[in-house]
Order: C-alpha cells, then structure tokens, then sequence
C-alpha cells in the first residue's frame, strides 16, 4: 500500500503563496475562497454509502487526533464534486479541475490505478509529518496544503466524487470543503 500511495500525483495551487511556503510543488490543488451560504449537510441518495463513509471516516479520524470537530457530508458539495470529476475524465482526459472560481476549499487527488477513498484522503493527512503546528508553517520544499485543509477548524463540510479515467484505470478524487480553510495567517487548530 505504502508504494501505492507514493504513486498518487497531485497538484497544489494555493492561492496566498506565503501560506506555507513561497514555492508549491504540483501536488494537490487547493482553492482558496469563500461562499455566501452553506450548502445543505446530509448524505448524497447517489454517493454509495460506503464511499461516504469511508471518506468522512478518514477525514474525521485525522480531525480527531487534532481535536478538531468531525465534518459532515454535504450533497450538495458532493453534487458539485461530482459534476467536477464527470467533466474532467469526459472533456479534459482526466486532468485536474480549474477550481479557481470555485467559492468552496478544495482537495484534489489523480492516482494511476483504482485508489479508494481512505487512500487518497490518507496521502493528504501525509502532509501533517511536515507541518509545524506552533510556526503554523510547513517544512521548506514540502506541501502541508491539504493536510491544513482537512482538519482546519472552521470548516464543517465535506463531499466528495471519485471517477475511474481511461488512462489505465486511473482514480480522480475532488473533494471540496466549506467553508474553505487555509486562510493566511490563520492556524488550522
């Protein structure tokens, strides 16, 4: 499994750069902006209960080892992640989405074979072994990105979307956030 996530690429595009670092890797993306309302909280009729699940257990089990309060899934957030994936595998060959009107934080994963949704939430949770919680900074050269944004405080929702690409069975994950975390010169915690 440990080669299997090292396998998974991602893109990070944080939109304040002295966030962490002034240079970001091509990792995971990160978008950065706030919403005007909330999105309705409750489980998604289309979302097999079992990916749900499995991506709120293991984004609640790395807010919880933080003391952070759990997430709850949004359909609607799950609906937009959904429609995001759809149109990335069918109209861009499953490259990452251009979230950058996007009013919601958002974590995005491409892995070259089918990687379930406590893998790719996982490989975010990584970047907590580079993160300095008492700086509120991350490690030069290294991506605290997607950690911060899964377990960030102020945010209560979650949904997420996963589609298989072509491109050898490859898995693009979005999962989008609200409200959006990785504010400048705010801690996660």
């Amino acid at each position: 499994m440990a080669s299997r996530v090292k396998q998974l690429l991602f893109l990070v595009w944080i939109l304040v750069p002295a966030l962490f670092s002034a240079t970001t890797t091509l990792a995971a993306r990160l978008v950065l902006h706030s919403s005007a309302s909330a999105p309705a909280a409750q489980p998604s009729p289309k979302t097999p209960p079992n990916a749900t699940e499995q991506f709120l257990t293991a984004h609640n089990n790395a807010r919880a080892a933080v003391n952070v309060a759990p997430l709850s899934w949004s359909r609607n957030l799950y609906s937009d992640a959904s429609r995001f994936v759809r149109y990335q595998r069918n109209e861009k060959g499953c490259e990452f989405a251009d979230l950058a009107s996007s009013p919601y934080g958002a974590n995005q994963a491409w892995a070259s074979y089918p990687a379930g949704p406590l893998e790719v939430v996982g490989s975010w949770v990584e970047g907590k072994q580079y993160y300095d919680h008492a700086k509120n900074t991350c490690e030069a050269g290294k991506e605290c990105g997607t950690y911060t944004q899964v377990v960030w405080r102020k945010t209560t929702q979650v949904g997420c979307a996963q589609v298989t690409c072509a491109k050898e069975g490859a898995t693009l994950t979005i999962c989008l956030y609200f409200p959006h975390g990785n504010v400048q010169g705010q801690s996660p915690y």
